[in-house]
This record gives C-alpha cells, sequence and structure tokens, in this order.
C-alpha cells in the first residue's frame, strides 16, 4: 500500500483567520462584544504578567505563578508524560505553530530559545528569546552554550522548521543545524486548539497573534513529552534531523514533508499577488458570452494578424495559458515560445500597398494598443504590412 501523498502548503498554512462555516461566523458575531471586552481587560492584565515575570528569578515559583495568570489571560498550558523529562538533555525539539511556542513551554520547564535572523533589541528580550547575533555563528555560540557547567543548566528549545504551520495536517522540513549542536536530544510534540477562529494566520505578525489570544475565551497548548533520541553511529545531521521529524509526525499524528520556509514564502507571494487575468478588452470577458473556444479563436485572430508568421496552433496553446493578447504577443516576440515561422510571402503580396510601409513595431502599436520601444534596427527584415 502506497503511502499518502504529502500534504501541500495550502493545507499547512492558514490564509483566514474568520471561519468558512456560516454557523461559526454567527457565533464569532455575538461573541464579538464580549471579546472586545475582554481583550481590553486582558491588555491591562498582561502588563502585570510582563513585570511579574521580569521581577521574579526564574525558578519554580515563577513558573507557577506566571502559568496561573496567563490562564487568566486565556493561555491555558497542560503537559503530558512530563515522567519522561530527561533534565540532562541540553536540546528540546518541537513542532512549531504560534509565536508563542517558546513562551508556553518556558512555564512548563526552563528553556532558552534563540530568535533567528532578528538582531538583538528589546522587542527580542521582552518576548523571552535568547540573544544571539546572526547565523553565522549560530550554531557554534549554541555548542558554547550547550557545553557550560552553569548550574542549574538550562536547555535549549529549538524549533527546526524555523516557520509556524497551523498544527493539522503536516511539518515542514526540519533544519539540520539544530541536530549539529549535541548527539542527543528530546522531541516534544505541540497541540494548540482555539475556538472560533484560526491559531495561527500564515502571513500574520505576532502582535496581531496576540491580540487575537486575548480576544477569543482560551487558547490550549497541549504538551507532551517523547524519549530522548540518540544520534546513531555514522548517521549525519541530516538523516538525524529526518529520524526526529518522522518521530514527531507519527506522534502528531500527521506527515512530515519535504516543504521549506522558502515554500512557504513562495505560497505566501502567491496568495498576496494572485495571478489575476488584466482585466482589459483583450483578455476573455468575465460576464457570460461566447464560448471559450469562439473566444480563443477570435484573440488567435488578432494575434495573427500582426505577427502573421506565427502558426495559428502555436498562438493558441499560448493564449490558453496566458488569456491575454499582449501577454502572448510579449512571449512570441521575446523567444519565450518556440515555433517553426510560417512562409507568408504570399500573404503580403495579397497585401494592399501603402503609400508608406509600416515596420513591425508600427504595426503593433496600432492593432494591440501598446507603447512599442522597438526600433526597425533590433529586427534583422522589418515585417512591412
Amino acid at each position: 500500500m502506497e503511502p499518502p501523498p504529502s500534504p501541500g502548503p495550502e493545507r499547512l498554512f492558514d490564509s483566514h483567520r474568520l471561519p468558512g462555516d456560516g454557523f461559526l461566523l454567527l457565533a464569532l458575531l455575538l461573541y464579538a462584544p464580549v471579546g472586545f471586552c475582554l481583550l481590553v481587560l486582558r491588555v491591562f492584565l498582561g502588563i502585570h504578567v510582563f513585570l511579574v515575570s521580569c521581577a521574579l528569578p526564574d525558578s519554580v515559583l515563577r513558573r507557577f505563578v506566571v502559568r496561573t495568570m496567563c490562564a487568566v489571560l486565556g493561555l491555558v498550558a497542560r503537559q503530558e508524560d512530563s515522567g519522561l523529562r530527561d533534565h540532562r538533555v541540553r536540546v528540546l525539539i518541537s513542532n512549531h505553530v504560534t509565536p508563542f511556542d517558546h513562551n508556553i513551554v518556558n512555564l512548563l520547564t526552563s528553556c532558552s530559545t534563540p530568535l533567528l535572523n532578528s538582531p538583538p533589541s528589546f522587542v527580542c528580550w521582552s518576548r523571552g528569546f535568547m540573544e544571539m547575533d546572526g547565523r553565522g555563528e549560530l550554531v557554534e555560540s549554541l555548542k558554547r552554550f550547550c557545553a557550560s557547567t552553569r548550574l542549574p543548566p538550562t536547555p535549549l528549545l529549538l524549533f527546526p522548521e524555523e516557520e509556524a504551520t497551523n498544527g493539522r495536517e503536516g511539518l515542514l522540513r526540519f533544519s539540520s543545524w539544530p541536530f549539529s549542536i549535541q548527539d542527543v536530544v528530546q522531541p516534544l510534540t505541540l497541540r494548540v486548539q482555539r475556538p472560533l477562529v484560526s491559531v495561527t494566520v500564515s502571513d500574520a505578525s505576532w502582535v496581531s497573534e496576540l491580540l487575537w489570544s486575548l480576544f477569543v475565551p482560551f487558547t490550549v497548548y497541549q504538551v507532551r513529552w517523547l524519549r530522548p533520541v540518540h544520534r546513531q553511529l555514522g548517521e549525519g545531521s541530516e538523516e538525524f534531523s529526518l529520524r526526529v521529524q518522522q518521530l514527531v509526525a507519527k506522534e502528531l499524528g500527521q506527515t512530515g514533508t519535504q516543504l521549506t520556509p522558502a515554500d512557504k514564502a513562495e505560497h505566501m507571494k502567491r496568495q498576496r499577488h494572485p495571478r489575476l487575468r488584466p482585466q482589459s478588452a483583450q483578455s476573455f470577458p468575465p460576464s457570460p458570452g461566447p464560448s471559450p473556444d469562439v473566444q480563443l479563436a477570435t484573440l488567435a485572430q488578432r494575434v495573427k494578424e500582426v505577427l502573421p508568421h506565427v502558426p495559428l496552433g502555436v498562438i493558441q496553446r499560448d493564449l490558453a495559458r496566458t488569456g491575454c493578447v499582449d501577454l502572448t504577443i510579449t512571449n512570441l516576440l521575446e523567444g519565450a515560445v518556440t515555433f517553426m515561422p510560417e512562409d507568408i510571402s504570399e500573404r503580403t503580396q495579397a497585401l494592399p500597398t501603402a503609400s508608406t510601409p509600416k515596420t513591425l513595431a508600427q504595426c503593433l502599436s496600432c492593432k494591440v494598443g501598446i507603447r512599442c520601444v522597438f526600433n526597425d534596427d533590433d529586427f534583422a527584415s522589418p515585417l512591412t504590412l
């Protein structure tokens, strides 16, 4: 039996915050006045939580107090199999769901998380990240941090996915650098549940995620500890990371994919700039009208009048892909579409003789209605129409 196909980026990242179900949307509208009141109240309470967390030293008492206050803010942290936690392991590995995963795990056990691709700043410190300078020396700095003999030892909490997903379908490909720090890591799984709205949105900032967390009634973070995993003899960092990824994905009931943060960035780019058909007179009209075959033939004939040496079949295939006369003509002129030119000597002789011949650039300007920047010298033999 073949394994199920890996989910695509559209299933790993939510693009809309609000629910698509009509009943849930109605419930959200009815809850909105209460949510706004909770948001305002929790903002003031959140300031006190921040001050208390800064004032108290890292200890069991601090984690208990802050965890209780976070529950009032609607951020509920739970853990399973806490007896599997090995305090000798200095590297913790987790899947990534929200911008506050490290804060939640830090309520359960003392840990430090470096903020990647961001310079040290007050915002970095206030969000609970460990300040690190640059990715180039990151691994060496983390190795020195883990090798320090200070007591009590503070483990590292790392997210090999490097980007958050919706936590439902699959995991991004684990980066190998977190597994080059030490030969033993302890994975943990993180599940996040929230009523009415999505847990996270792919292009949302951490500020908007925080406000939504304070708006909804509650957000439950469920942490489950797994047994430590040791590097096998002769196993490289890539193989080690893949083995841990499959282990975490199996515990979550999800799929370990080969998608990377670059695929997420490309997916977000396509969402922000969808490939819409140009709204012009020369594109397929959206309103009901002639059949698509008739429209395609009409547009292809327009291109054929401008570029008579291009075969009609080539024009129709490119028009079916672009849906626009201007784009098809540009593709044909720039060589993006290869074709075998047709013999147009008979067509040229049949055309009436004009007082002044028109070059290809002038013809394009008249037929298509676009400004052409071609010079006649750019063509070996200008096409005279």
